[in-house]
């Protein structure tokens, strides 16, 4: 049976706090602006000291992506929201 957006949206916030501890380091975070369990696809913008930073498109890709793909077989495309 497929979750409800608010249950998605649960666990893909649960998976994230696995890396906002490593971009509070740094004086950011990552908000979840979408997360449809129909689709699988997962909105994030990134907050504070992340925006703007050269290395959030790394950040992205080899933290957030990574982890969300890897954990919720669910989350099936992560995108950034502007």
């Amino acid at each position: 049976m497929a979750k409800n957006p608010q249950e998605f949206k649960s666990e893909v916030e649960k998976v994230l706090d696995i890396v906002r501890s490593g971009l509070a380091m740094h004086g950011g975070n990552v908000e979840v602006v979408e997360a449809d369990p129909a689709t699988g696809k997962v909105g994030i913008r990134f907050q504070g000291a992340c925006v703007g930073c050269p290395m959030s498109e790394m950040t992205f890709q080899a933290g957030i992506e990574e982890v969300l793909l890897e954990m919720l077989p669910e989350v099936k495309e992560v995108v950034q929201v502007p």
